[in-house]
């Protein structure tokens, strides 16, 4: 196919595309200034989980990002004196879990956490053991919080349900928690006790009562199975009642049974998110550079989670296998939203909603191209470059309507702050 001469012109970025693939390093301080902003923009949706130590707080992590508990132990940061938060995933986050240690425990003030954590949350998380009908300290601080906060969402996951079995039973299947009238096959002692803690909390202040979802969430060593029972029922209550869908940042495709594509989604989502933070800073030059580093850096990311070597062959091959039509799209794509930044006005408008778009959406066809890629790779099959490029083409249009989704999201609490400053 030949290269309109306007488009040769620009071949060097296609290289420098090619150079960032093998060995990505920006240290531009406007780039780094651009995706600080773009996080103030549009910052990550938090999930505050409160509960006792032990209550089960990480394993509800690692069942929904599918992370090791080892990884989630060493990749929490403190936020405050007795609060901590874990980004995920590490280097693109697509959200932010903020974990209130402490709570319940003796000369423990949680008033600097809670000042910190309502500031943040999108979603409250309540963890309790069912089998623990001491938590006056954690309903104490659930309705202060709601007091303040009448229309955040609240779900109370009581955890733990196997200590509440007799020996030898095991979980009751079908999951039968999610109806009014629990079947008699529910131990006796245990339904008690999540009945106990239900009665306990009484009427929550705020718009609407909590979502109660029991839990018991196991390593597939322990003997429990499933590991993950109740899962899908807290992944439900969390999908119900949050405006952003989060799990649609953290999960693939239902019909996505791979297990490196699975952990490869929330990846290429963070970095489109941050992509187009790039791609939305008014400086053409950030984008030429920014958006293409970015992209290197997901593709790193992806070779490491197939374990597939990236190196400069398959950097060539997978070019190849895309096309000479795809790159002189990517590279028009690239073009089109830098130079667009340069009419003014419009390029300040029109130009850096472009830019977002088509830099997060062209991030996200590279992730999933690439997911095809490595996979064919890893399993050692045949490559067809006629279902990479259709995997791209498709991924496109997902990709697209992901970050406009992200965009009318961030929209929504501008427009509403607008409006009541305008009244």
């Amino acid at each position: 196919m030949k290269i309109p001469p306007l488009l040769e012109r620009w071949l060097p970025n296609f290289e420098a595309l090619r150079r960032y693939l093998l060995k990505p390093s920006v240290n531009d301080e406007e780039l780094n200034a651009s995706i600080a902003a773009a996080r103030e923009r549009q910052p990550l949706p938090v999930i505050w989980l409160l509960g006792k130590t032990q209550a089960g707080k990480t394993s509800i992590i690692q069942a929904l990002t599918g992370s090791p508990l080892a990884e989630i132990g060493s990749g929490f940061r403190p936020c405050t004196r007795a609060s901590r938060f874990y980004d995920y995933p590490a280097e693109a986050p697509v959200v932010r879990f903020l974990d209130t240690r402490g709570l319940g425990e003796r000369a423990y003030d949680p008033d600097e956490d809670i000042h910190y954590c309502e500031s943040q949350a999108h979603l409250v998380l309540v963890v309790m053991k069912a089998m623990d009908l001491e938590q006056g300290a954690i309903l104490s601080v659930l309705r202060t919080v709601r007091a303040r906060h009448p229309t955040w969402p609240v779900i109370i996951a009581q955890s733990g349900l196997s200590e509440g079995y007799p020996p030898g039973l095991g979980h009751v299947l079908p999951y039968p928690y999610g109806q009014e009238g629990w079947p008699a096959r529910v131990p006796t002692d245990l339904a008690r006790a999540l009945a106990s803690q239900r009665e306990t909390l009484g009427p929550l202040p705020g718009a609407g009562p909590p979502r109660w979802v029991p839990i018991d969430l196991t390593q597939p060593g322990d003997g429990l199975e499933p590991a993950d029972y109740g899962l899908a029922a807290l992944e439900t209550a969390i999908r119900e009642v949050t405006a952003n869908d989060l799990l649609a940042r953290l999960n693939a495709d239902a019909e996505v049974h791979d297990v490196f594509a699975r952990a490869a989604h929330p990846h290429i989502v963070g970095h489109a998110l941050a992509a187009a933070g790039v791609g939305a800073w008014p400086t053409p030059v950030v984008g030429l550079a920014g958006v293409p580093a970015v992209q290197a850096k997901l593709l790193h990311s992806l070779a490491k989670i197939y374990r597939v070597p990236w190196d400069g062959r398959q950097v060539a091959e997978f070019l190849g296998f895309l096309g000479t039509g795809i790159g002189i799209g990517y590279l028009t794509r690239l073009l089109g939203r830098e130079l667009l930044k340069v009419v003014p006005v419009l390029g300040q408008t029109v130009g850096v909603a472009y830019g977002a778009s088509v830099s997060g959406a062209t991030t996200y066809a590279l992730g999933k191209a690439a997911c095809y890629y490595f996979h064919t790779v890893h399993r050692g099959e045949r490559l067809d470059s006629a279902t990479l490029r259709a995997i791209y083409g498709q991924a496109i249009k997902s990709g697209l309507a992901l970050i406009q989704r992200e965009q009318q999201e961030a929209k929504a609490p501008q427009e509403a702050q607008g409006a009541q400053a305008h009244h």
